[in-house]
């Protein structure tokens, strides 16, 4: 299990394992305290984890966007539940 946060430095998607508290990014160096960061979305796999991080930047970059609201964030736990539920 794989969270995907946000480093509070550079604002660049990352993930850590589930029992991880500290992360150093590797975009700016920064030590993130993972207790303290917000936590977009918990994954079954660092592979599904990786997706994820791509497509958030990539979204973010289309839509010149700083960050996502409360409702994209559901919206986007929403998706990858019924993504994990198809893929079984």
């Amino acid at each position: 299990m794989y969270l995907v946060i946000r480093c509070p430095g550079c604002k660049t998607f990352n993930y850590v394992d589930r029992y991880q508290r500290w992360r150093l990014c590797p975009i700016c160096g920064e030590v993130i305290n993972v207790e303290r960061v917000p936590i977009y979305l918990d994954v079954d796999d660092f592979q599904d984890a990786e997706q994820v991080v791509d497509q958030l930047e990539s979204y973010l970059h289309r839509t010149g966007k700083a960050d996502l609201n409360d409702q994209e964030i559901c919206k986007l736990r929403a998706d990858y539940a019924r993504w994990v539920k198809n893929r079984l």
